[in-house]
């Protein structure tokens, strides 16, 4: 799943725990859902912050910290 999929995912879980109609037993298990869900989507973000370069003051590609 790419990263825009699981934030599509994670906007569909807030919707479903923003229903009225839902049971409290269903809420936790959507929001334990979320949770893990978000876990992964900041790990790929973390892994793309790692990757992106920067120019130096030499004008010499060096990783973004």
């Amino acid at each position: 799943m790419t990263i825009e999929e699981k934030f599509a995912k994670l906007e569909e879980t807030v919707t479903r725990l923003e229903s009225e109609d839902i049971s409290l037993e269903e809420s936790f298990r959507i929001y334990k859902e979320g949770m893990e869900l978000l876990k992964k989507c900041n790990a790929d973000i973390d892994k793309v912050e790692k990757q992106v370069m920067q120019l130096n003051g030499e004008g010499a590609l060096e990783e973004f910290a």
